[in-house]
């Protein structure tokens, strides 16, 4: 039965009833949040009359709850947005979502999440998208630049980017820009500091970083708002979404960053002069497309050697709070086959070779966890390991700036090239929509129709 509380102002005249509905305890054993409602009383109505009322009230209210055609409408939109949160992890959204959900909240709830859901208008998101794309809007946005060259002082020391993150607690991601003299947080920079045995006062300068958010994130905020305020419309708080009647900036589409044929056989000429480990993952992130974690993530039970395909079902992530953590791909279609050229498996059969050799010779300090590309004791590598060694080994033999993602935009823009159907293109890449890969590759699919423009002048219009 609803629990009825009247509210009285200073004189003790009754102005509203407080009505609590008891919600029991959830699958963790923890009480629940009771549903709750205010009925407002009239200045004309008497104190028992007003009670009836009340009471009549409370009952619909509860069974309307009970029914679950109405829910609690005073939830301040953070309670409520961290509620559809731990839904979503509940309910098995991958962990970097439910991370990047939370960071994002940072700058959301200081500007509405006092604000009851019921009462949000699309006014109230249109402020916070506003303010947010402002200069100085970033998080963290005091930023630590060097003001000596740690490079030299990294020569000095006879330390490398890894040696640096060991000693800091950081990965090699982290401490690659502190020590170029790039702006990064401050925490970085005390951590980097200490690591090279330096006064932060010494090798840092700190300022404000006042680059605007780009559009892209300010439509991430956007997002997870929209994706909060639909939950509320399904639980009956709110009737209609206010996200969706917002004003949002203008994403600008990048171009994508492909290699051309010229700098993917200097690549493969400076892959010969690698480590077989290092060359066998470039070449497979060349020939694949797959994301960096796709190809850490692959196992040799997952490499069939008969019909030349490798089966594309696992993913390797970090996290700070967790570490590295194995996972599903990103979508749904990203779990796929992938068919390899014979190269590609003869290569994979000289590396899995060497790969034997190594486990013998280092006995019992290798791990075996049946990953195809492992740490030197045989468990997954960080991905961040593999941007810094593609980075130095960019630098190390005079190429372009070389990284996991470009290889995949460059198969895929050499397949459009090649006359290949967006259709195969989407497959190969995982993409959850054709769409996406469409509106992705947008200015190669251009670029691609003058050539076949050309062909079929060739073809039609000229004469023998």
């Amino acid at each position: 039965m609803a629990n009825i509380q009247p509210r009285r102002d200073k004189s003790g005249k009754l102005i509203s009833y407080s009505i609590r509905v008891h919600r029991g305890r959830g699958a963790d054993g923890k009480q629940l949040k009771p549903w709750t409602a205010t009925f407002e009383v009239q200045p004309t109505w008497t104190e028992k009359s007003a009670r009836k009322k009340a009471e009549a009230f409370a009952a619909n209210f509860e069974k309307e709850c009970r029914m679950g055609l109405t829910s609690d409408n005073r939830q301040r939109f953070d309670e409520y947005c961290d509620y559809v949160i731990g839904l979503k992890e509940q309910r098995g959204v991958k962990h970097s979502t439910i991370v990047r959900y939370k960071e994002l909240t940072t700058r959301i709830y200081p500007a509405i999440g006092h604000i009851r859901v019921k009462d949000l208008r699309a006014d109230h998101l249109n402020s916070l998208y506003t303010e947010i794309a402002k200069s100085g809007g970033r998080k963290n946005g005091t930023r630590a630049t060097a003001k000596i060259d740690l490079a030299a002082v990294c020569r000095e020391k006879h330390l490398n980017y890894t040696a640096i993150a060991a000693r800091s607690g950081l990965t090699a991601r982290n401490v690659s820009p502190a020590i170029k003299g790039q702006p990064v947080n401050v925490n970085v920079a005390q951590a980097v500091s200490k690591a090279l045995e330096l006064r932060f006062e010494d090798a840092f300068t700190v300022g404000r970083d006042m680059r605007p958010l780009s559009s892209k994130t300010v439509i991430e905020h956007h997002r997870l708002i929209s994706t909060v305020l639909e939950q509320a419309v399904k639980e009956g708080i709110i009737p209609f979404n206010p996200a969706s009647r917002t004003e949002l900036p203008k994403a600008a589409r990048k171009e994508v960053n492909y290699f051309q044929p010229e700098t993917v056989a200097a690549i493969r000429d400076a892959l010969e002069l690698e480590p077989i480990k290092w060359r066998t993952l470039t070449h497979i992130f060349l020939i694949t497309g797959c994301r960096r974690g796709e190809a850490l993530g692959l196992k040799w039970d997952n490499v069939d050697f008969k019909a030349n395909k490798i089966h594309i079902c696992n993913s390797i992530l970090y996290s700070p709070d967790v570490g590295i953590y194995e996972d599903t791909p990103k979508t749904e279609r990203s779990n796929r086959y992938i068919t390899l050229p014979q190269e590609t498996m003869n290569l994979l059969r000289q590396y899995k070779v060497w790969q034997g050799k190594e486990r013998l010779r280092l006995g019992e300090y290798y791990e075996y966890r049946g990953f195809v590309f492992t740490r030197d004791d045989g468990s997954p590598m960080h991905p961040d390991s593999v941007t810094d060694w593609l980075d130095k080994f960019s630098k190390r033999h005079g190429l372009p700036h070389v990284n996991a993602h470009g290889f995949r935009h460059t198969m895929a823009s050499m397949l459009y090239f090649n006359g290949v159907d967006s259709v195969s293109i989407s497959r190969r890449l995982g993409h959850a929509q054709v769409s996406t890969t469409a509106d992705i590759y947008a200015h190669v699919i251009e670029e691609a129709d003058k050539t076949n423009a050309d062909i079929l002048s060739n073809i039609f219009l000229k004469k023998a």
